[in-house]
Parts: structure tokens; C-alpha cells; sequence
């Protein structure tokens, strides 16, 4: 029978369809004769709406549309993990292959290699009675990452048939379960879900455990847990997308999904260029083996960018769900919201401030909310930390995305435009900053590197917001008229800044810093400030302890101190010990 359901208006990625009952919300659609993928997105008994993941030029009232009565989904599998896909999980390079360097309209290719082989193993014998999440099998997906085959949520059943050890293609059965109801289910290599739904989980547990990121400013005064929600706000120009490299290099999550919405192309062709340069520290493997990247840039479909985030969060969720610690990050959820904005103008849709629409708070918390750390239904834990980048126009933190997004989170990253300019990276501004997580990540610093850590993070911190009063003072009467304790305060926060909190991402030392030499470097500048301190007290002049050149050499100590000879941390106290009792002793 002919389809009855064809195009009635084309509004970019809007399409409509008159008086149909066939669709149900939030079903995958084919659209026109090149089968563009949509999803419905308002059900009426006059008109359905749908939004258009492609290019719709071309396409014409009259064109049919078909419905898939499914909603818009991603295939789970082996080989998600070194894989770059578009934003609804189109694998790139497999579309090149194809049609050549430009995506062309209504390509179909399987998200996922259904020709290639696993080696599988396992893990379940006939008899055996099979829950949700339990894992029926293991695979090496790449030399650093096991992918552990998961029952689909709500499937559970009796194993009655066992393949062999052996290899095995993406939709080969290799184990067959009798569900209650009698039916037979087969358990391949891969499993579908719908990107808008969050995966079901055993427990949410609390994030007491801090993902390090090598990054001074970010672990000592800022820290995000496992499972924790960042933003990195900041105009343009200011780091918000280096400042996310880093932390996918070198956090100690196992997986990074690293989602570039609505960004340049350039930007994305230079992630994967420097993520497949770089070598993975923890196993000296390239760093693509346990990366998932989903590139989604500015000039392809705008409904996508709105579909990429939630395809990057559902991929971060099914290897959580493995029992890993996932890091997403997105960049930029503001070019998320711009495409909600332009979607929404063409639905005719009310506008709330700044033209944004007024589903956009909830759309933010849906998105925000899927972090976590969990036990997933087969038991251990497992975690997904979403950082997220704002680009707020002209750098202004009032603007809509960037308040709300301040609801949801947790840790907020300022960068500071006045910082980038001088140079200093990353440019996060110590004073706009936040986190609010310390009270549930304490227990951990204290419990791995004892309370001199906390205490020492907070010295540091209470000096650089002594030095932000002061200088609002030395702007106004210069700083030769501060008393000495003062201007102690100012040459002490200048180390801290520009000898500890500035980082240099091209310095094989500096680039990334374990919490054991963070901890040294700051007890070396607070033992500094206290001998300096005690000095002035005793009305000895700051400027003598200047003259003997220790403020300038801590400035440079997170070059001058390899990594790997923390021992030299001792030579720096001694130093300071003998050149301040040597002023002493002269003063006496």
C-alpha cells in the first residue's frame, strides 16, 4: 500500500506532516526519498512535527516519510572506543570511505563495524539465570580497554544456548536466553538505546573521590570529583577549548568523550591530530585508544548539534555502566543552545529571554543530571564527570546559558579574558571561581596526602583574596605606601600566581603535576611567606629578604625541578632557611 504520510512544509530542519495518526513523539523518522533521519518532535491531530538531523535542501512537499517505531537511538557495541562520529553516531571516516570528504544526504552506514571480528570470551554457561547488567562476555575492544558485554536493561531470562570462545561479528548471537513469557532472546555483541533516556543504574553513590587532573589551579583550588558537573566558561580567546584538551589528556578517567558541538572545523581537525600524536602516560599507548570523539562542527546540520550531546552522554553512560570512569566533555554547550534557539524560532515557539527558549533550563539539568557516580547494575562502580565550555558572547557571565548552566553545576572554571591576554594559562580566574566540592572531597586528601594539603590550600587561597583587596588600594595610592606585612603579601601572592597557578602546557614537566609535587610546591612557598613573615614582624625591611633572589627562584621552581626529583624540594627549603637566618643574624 502507497504511504499516505508525505511532507507538507519545510522550514530548514523543520518538516511537517498533515493529519497523520501514524507517529508517536519522539520516533525516528525517515524523511523524503533519500531517507534523511529525523525525530518527532510535536504530535497533533492537525499537524506532526519532525526536526531533520540533515541537510534539507532538496527535499519537497509530497516526499513520503516513513517512521521506524523506535525512538532516535545509537548502537552499543565494540568499536565505539577510537571511532569519530557525527552528531546522531554516523562514523566519519566509514562516510568518507563512502561518499567522500562532505557528508552527503541520506548516507547510510552502520554506526559500528558489522564486518569486523572480536575475539570473545564467555563468561556464562547453559542453565545459568541472567539479570539486567550482568556481564555475559568480554572483549579486547583495543590493547588498554575490555569491553564487557552487558543484558540489556530490562531483559532477564535463563541462558538455554552458549557459543564457543571464538571469534565472532557485532550481530552474531553468542548466547540465547528463555525470557519469562517462554520467548527466546538473543544476546549479540551489540544493543541499541534511545539517547534521551538515561541508562538505569543500581545506586548513585557520593562523589567523594577527586579526578585528577595534573592541572595546579584546578586540583588545589578547584577540584571536580568522579562523577562530579564542571562548566568552563569565557569569552572568546580565553582557553575554554585548551583548557578541556588538557584535561582529556591527562585526567585519570579511562574513557574521554570528547564532544566539539557547533564548533571550527580546524578545532576538531586539531583534536585529532594532537590526540593521536599523544601518548596515553598511564600505558605509553596512543591516546585515541580510549577516546570516543563526536564531531559536530559549525557547518554541518544545526538539529545534530542538538542531538550530539545527548549521543555523547549515552555513549559515556554504557561504558560507565562497564564499570569505568568516564569524562565527557562538550564543547560548546552555548552552541548547543543556539541551535535550540534557532529550532525553536522555526517552531514558532515563544521566546523567553534573550530568544532563548523557555525549555532551555530544563534541557540544561536533563543533560547535567546524567552525571554521577554509580553502581551500575553489574556491581563495582562506575562514573561519568561532564565538563562543559560556555562561550558567552562578549564574555558576559549574565548572559542566559551560563546562569543556568550555574544551576546545575557544581564547579565553575571562570576564564578570565584580562589573564589569557597577559598569557597566563589556563586563564581561570581564582576569584570568579568555585567549587563545591570540598566538603565531599576533603576526607580523601586528607585520608591519601594528611591534612597539610587542606591546610595549605587554604593559606594559598585566603593570600590571593588578601592580594585582591590590596591591589583595589594600590590602584588608587600605589603600593610604596603599603606597610611591609602588606606588601609581603603582594610578592607572596605574585609566586603563587605566576610560580604556581600559571601552567605551561608545552613544558614536559609542567604540563601535567601530580598532587605529590602540587603539595611540595605550595609548602615551599607557605614556608617562604612564614620565614618572611617572622622577618617583618622584627622590623627588618621586605626589601632585604628581596635582594637575596628567593621569591625569583620559587617563580621558576616548576621548571627547574624535574618531576622525577621531587628530593630537590629539600635543597629549595634549606636555601631559604640559611639565606633568611643569614639576614637575621647580620640584623642582630
Amino acid at each position: 500500500m502507497e504511504n499516505q504520510n508525505v511532507v507538507y512544509g519545510i522550514n530548514g530542519p523543520v518538516v511537517t506532516v498533515l493529519k497523520t495518526k501514524a507517529f508517536s513523539m519522539m520516533e525516528m523518522v525517515y524523511v523524503g526519498e533519500k531517507k534523511l533521519v529525523g525525530e518527532v518532535i510535536t504530535v497533533t491531530e492537525e499537524m506532526t512535527t519532525i526536526q531533520v538531523y540533515e541537510e534539507t535542501t532538496g527535499l519537497k512537499p509530497g516526499d513520503p516519510v516513513v517512521g521506524t517505531g523506535a525512538p532516535m537511538n545509537v548502537l552499543l557495541g565494540p568499536g565505539i572506543i577510537t571511532n569519530i562520529f557525527d552528531g546522531i553516531e554516523r562514523p566519519l571516516q566509514a562516510i568518507a570511505d563512502e561518499s567522500g570528504a562532505f557528508i552527503s544526504r541520506g548516507v547510510s552506514v552502520s554506526a559500528l563495524d558489522t564486518e569486523k571480528e572480536w575475539d570473545v570470551t564467555l563468561k556464562v554457561s547453559v542453565g545459568d539465570t541472567l539479570v539486567s547488567g550482568q556481564i555475559y562476555a568480554t572483549l579486547p575492544e583495543t590493547p588498554v580497554i575490555e569491553h564487557r558485554l552487558l543484558v540489556p536493561p530490562r531483559v532477564s531470562g535463563k541462558v538455554r544456548k552458549v557459543a564457543p570462545d571464538g571469534r565472532y561479528k557485532l550481530m552474531d548471537t553468542v548466547v540465547t536466553l528463555e525470557l519469562e513469557d517462554g520467548s527466546e532472546y538473543a544476546l549479540t555483541l551489540c544493543q541499541q538505546w534511545p539517547i534521551r533516556t538515561p541508562r538505569p543504574v543500581k545506586e548513585r553513590l557520593a562523589p567523594t573521590i577527586p579526578l585528577i587532573t595534573g592541572q595546579r589551579v584546578i586540583d588545589t583550588l578547584f577540584p571536580v570529583s568522579k562523577g562530579g558537573t564542571a562548566a568552563v566558561p569565557g569569552g572568546f580567546g580565553t582557553g575554554k577549548t585548551m583548557t578541556q584538551h588538557q584535561i582529556a589528556k591527562w585526567c585519570d578517567a579511562d574513557i574521554i568523550v570528547y564532544v566539539g558541538c557547533g564548533e571550527r572545523g580546524n578545532e576538531m581537525s586539531q583534536v585529532l591530530e594532537e590526540f593521536s600524536a599523544l601518548v596515553d602516560p598511564k600505558n605509553n599507548r596512543p591516546m585515541t585508544d580510549r577516546t570516543v570523539l563526536i564531531a559536530n562542527t559549525s557547518n554541518m546540520p544545526v538539529a545534530a548539534r542538538e542531538a550530539s550531546i545527548y549521543t555523547g552522554i549515552t555513549l559515556a553512560e554504557y561504558y560507565r555502566d562497564m564499570g569505568y570512569d568516564v569524562a565527557i566533555m562538550a564543547d560548546s554547550t552555548s552552541r548547543w543552545a543556539e541551535a535550540l534557539r534557532e529550532i525553536s524560532g522555526r517552531l514558532e515557539e515563544m521566546p523567553a529571554e534573550e530568544g532563548y527558549p523557555a525549555y532551555l533550563p530544563s534541557r540544561l539539568a536533563e543533560f547535567y543530571e546524567r552525571a554521577g557516580r554509580v553502581t551500575p547494575l553489574c556491581g563495582g562502580s562506575g562514573s561519568v564527570t561532564i565538563i562543559g565550555a560556555v562561550s558567552p558572547q562578549g564574555g558576559d557571565f549574565s548572559e542566559p546559558v551560563t546562569q543556568n548552566t550555574k544551576r546545575f553545576i557544581r564547579c565553575f572554571w571562570a576564564l578570565d579574558k584580562s589573564l589569557a591576554y597577559a598569557r597566563h594559562y589556563p586563564a581561570i580566574n581564582w576569584i570568579g571561581s568555585y567549587s563545591e566540592y570540598f566538603t565531599d572531597l576533603d576526607k580523601w586528601f586528607v585520608d591519601n596526602y594528611g591534612e597539610e594539603f587542606v591546610r595549605c590550600r587554604n593559606s594559598i587561597s585566603s593570600l590571593l583574596q588578601e592580594e585582591s583587596s590590596l591591589m583595589e588600594i594600590v590602584k588608587l595610592i600605589g603600593a610604596d605606601v603599603l606597610p611591609d606585612d602588606q606588601k609581603l603579601v603582594i610578592e607572596i601572592a605574585k609566586v603563587i600566581r605566576v610560580g604556581y597557578l600559571q601552567q605551561n602546557a608545552f613544558h614536559k614537566d609542567d604540563t601535567f603535576v601530580s598532587l605529590e609535587k602540587q603539595l611540595l610546591m605550595m609548602k615551599t612557598i607557605l614556608h617562604l611567606y612564614e620565614r618572611t613573615r617572622h622577618l617583618v614582624s622584627a622590623n627588618i625591611p621586605i626589601a632585604r629578604v628581596l635582594e637575596k633572589g628567593l621569591f625569583d627562584k620559587l617563580l621558576k621552581m616548576k621548571y627547574d625541578i624535574p618531576n622525577d626529583k621531587l628530593e630537590m624540594f629539600d635543597d629549595y627549603i634549606r636555601e631559604i632557611d640559611e639565606k633568611i637566618d643569614d639576614i637575621t643574624a647580620v640584623q642582630l
